[in-house]
């Protein structure tokens, strides 16, 4: 491919999401005012309770089999890495920025979650369409493509509202009850006769883990025991105790998030023969709940681009976000995760975890070359907390990205042809 051309390719989709996050500015100005603040809270519920489920579910069904998720077994472990490189990367900036308190969770929400489904979907496709495409026939790219990005999303959504909305609930929650404002910032997003809704919607505020001071009865008896045999078994008994603690005070409403579980269904859809014949395919009888959810899912990448264009309103008339700050995670995105990425993979390859598929190995580079995800803003919605700061961040990091990632894209097919 052409270097202008491979640009063209790369360009194409952060514009789309630039351009629909101008038209979600434009309808929050006050003479429009069609994204208000309650508008954007209630639009943030639905992506998070019903499109994005539906997006990632509906995917997973469509595109992975059993087969298919047993040869890309290494996907999830790259993207996993991912994460927890960004988030180390994200505490030394923070370390270095002396990033206020009240940004940290945000920061390393957007170092350590990329966009892992829904660029991937555009991009790949882009690329695999090219007439002078270096991946093979262009319907054979497409459909492997597909399954990869699919099976990207559906991974990466598990670890954002598993691993990172944890990591970020933490840094959130600590700098409002610093701030002393916890009971006067929690989310009131449906109304108040929803009272199912709104205790899942307060309890998604709290962390995993609770209060150290809130001890259960049968602590003292843990503590009591532990003490009794602590000249016998002392790393045992201190690690039974941890654990007990650990599976006793853990809210697994916030693990088993709705996009989790629709991924989870999504994957049980498609790998377990006898329901995928049910459910999936044209001549299925239950086709039509795969082709409703698929229909709805398709509205989470612009509604969600939409509420970050609305709040970035707030933050191009005030935002506390700095400069260095802004460079550092865009540093983090777009030239350290890349360079660390390249090295994973190769010796992943070069050990035989991946085989030479070379579209394969330029989806698991791309995981580490992408902007932020924009989940990132969909939490910072649920926490009514930095939403100008982090729409100042995504902007220019999804700014950046269209230059960036088309210089990475251009480098990696170098390297893999």
């Amino acid at each position: 491919m052409e270097i202008l051309d491979l640009f063209e390719v790369a360009l194409m989709p952060i514009l789309k999401v630039l351009l629909v996050t101008a038209l979600g500015l434009v309808l929050a100005i006050d003479r429009i005012d069609l994204l208000g603040h309650s508008v954007t809270h209630s639009l943030n519920n639905l992506v998070f309770y019903v499109f994005n489920p539906a997006l990632i579910g509906s995917n997973l069904a469509e595109t992975i089999t059993y087969q298919s998720l047993i040869s890309l077994w290494f996907m999830p472990v790259n993207i996993l890495l991912s994460f927890l490189i960004g988030s180390a990367l994200a505490w030394i900036l923070i370390k270095i920025t002396r990033t206020p308190p009240h940004l940290q969770g945000l920061v390393i929400g957007c170092c350590s979650a990329g966009n892992m489904g829904n660029l991937l979907l555009i991009i790949v496709p882009a690329v695999c369409e090219e007439s002078n495409s270096p991946f093979g026939d262009t319907s054979v790219c497409s459909s492997y493509g597909k399954a990869y990005a699919s099976l990207s999303m559906a991974v990466g959504a598990i670890y954002i509202w598993t691993y990172v909305y944890y990591v970020m609930s933490l840094y959130l929650n600590k700098s409002v009850s610093d701030a002393g404002t916890n009971k006067d910032s929690r989310i009131h997003i449906i109304s108040s006769g929803e009272s199912s809704t709104n205790i899942f919607l307060e309890s998604s505020r709290k962390p995993l883990l609770h209060s150290s001071d809130r001890r259960s009865p049968d602590d003292s008896q843990i503590q009591a025991e532990t003490r009794s045999t602590k000249s016998r078994f002392p790393f045992l008994d201190k690690m039974r105790q941890r654990i007990n603690k650990f599976t006793e005070k853990i809210d697994l409403k916030m693990i088993f998030a709705p996009s989790t579980i629709a991924a989870i269904i999504g994957f049980v859809i498609g790998t377990i023969s006898p329901f995928r014949k049910v459910m999936v395919g044209e001549s299925a009888p239950l086709r039509v709940l795969d082709s409703s959810a698929a229909l709805v899912g398709e509205a989470a990448i612009p509604a969600m681009t939409l509420v970050i264009g609305a709040n970035l309103l707030s933050g191009l008339k005030r935002s506390g976000v700095g400069v260095s700050l802004i460079m550092g995670i865009i540093a983090i995105r777009y030239i350290l995760l890349p360079l660390l990425g390249i090295v994973i993979v190769k010796a992943a390859y070069r050990f035989g975890f991946i085989g030479s598929d070379s579209l394969y190995q330029f989806i698991l580079l791309l995981q580490y070359a992408v902007p932020p995800a924009l989940a990132v803003g969909t939490i910072i919605q649920l926490f009514e907390t930095s939403e100008s700061e982090c729409s100042v961040i995504l902007l220019w990091t999804y700014a950046v990205a269209a230059f960036a990632l088309t210089l990475w894209i251009t480098f990696y097919i170098w390297l893999l042809t």
